[in-house]
């Protein structure tokens, strides 16, 4: 079985597509807290009340000096109009379908509904240290909630 990054290693930094067009990386928030947050689907009940409750707490994360970056493997722009269809002010950012960081994390992987199995996005969110270490780890994520309990924990990371 391959091993995965867990707390204490570096998050890897891999190439993620901004919902602009632009390559952004873990690497790229250096020196400041990061809350990486991996979703399965744009404009899914779940995900959508995710993503509102993080740009919700946008400015406290901001003041805890934690940036926010919501990633799926839905395209930029798709992303685009999720984020102007419901005001998000949490940025996104699309993982490639093959080598993606959520693949390097182990959290894209097979997944099965009603007997049928299919590749998906086990919702998971990482806190990364301003070093770029893995500080926190919430797996199977359960939305309601969340993304407060994720705001005091970067609250309590030094």
């Amino acid at each position: 079985m391959a091993s995965f990054p867990d707390v204490g290693d570096p998050m890897p930094d891999v190439a993620l597509i901004g919902a602009d067009g632009a390559t952004v990386r873990p690497s790229d928030f250096r020196g400041r807290k990061l809350v990486l947050f991996f979703y399965p689907k744009d404009d899914t009940p779940g995900c959508t009340t995710e993503n509102i409750d993080f740009s919700r707490l946008a400015p406290e994360f901001a003041a805890a000096g934690t940036a926010l970056l919501g990633v799926s493997k839905d395209p930029p722009a798709k992303h685009a109009k999720f984020t102007a269809k419901h005001a998000l002010t949490a940025p996104l950012a699309s993982d490639p379908l093959e080598h993606g960081l959520a693949d390097a994390l182990g959290i894209w992987t097979t997944k099965s509904l009603y007997g049928r199995e299919f590749l998906g996005m086990v919702r998971t969110t990482y806190l990364v240290d301003a070093e770029g270490q893995i500080a926190r780890i919430w797996r199977k994520v359960k939305v309601s909630g969340h993304a407060a309990e994720v705001l005091e924990a970067a609250k309590a990371l030094s």
